[in-house]
């Protein structure tokens, strides 16, 4: 569900670190607080890594409450933007690469499941 993003308009990317164990009160806050936006927009997900970035929020606003994700990899991290104090907006194709182990903002291929030696 997460990859597929149906029906999902815009992306946002919040970059730099985010303490994953806030939950929507305080995912909330920092969209308003920290980046002037909207978190009640609809068909907008925000998207929050940790610092590890092996773990992600999502936060979309539905029109009648909020649907918070969570996704943890198994093995490897994500190439998250860490530029801090910024959210950026991105296109769906950058959405998945983004949760194929790519950096869509500053993209460099970074290996999610690191080579064994044989």
């Amino acid at each position: 569900m997460l990859y597929e993003a149906h029906g999902i308009k815009k992306f946002i990317v919040v970059c730099g670190y985010t303490d994953l164990r806030k939950g929507i009160p305080g995912l909330s806050q920092i969209i308003e607080g920290s980046y002037q936006m909207n978190p009640f927009e609809r068909d907008v997900l925000f998207l929050f890594c940790g610092r590890r970035g092996d773990r992600i929020k999502a936060l979309l606003w539905e029109g009648n409450g909020f649907l918070l994700l969570y996704k943890r990899l198994e093995k490897g991290s994500l190439a998250w933007p860490r530029t801090p104090n910024e959210a950026v907006t991105i296109s769906k194709h950058d959405y998945r690469l983004l949760l194929s182990g790519l950096n869509p903002v500053n993209l460099k291929v970074q290996d999610v499941y690191p080579k064994t030696a044989f």
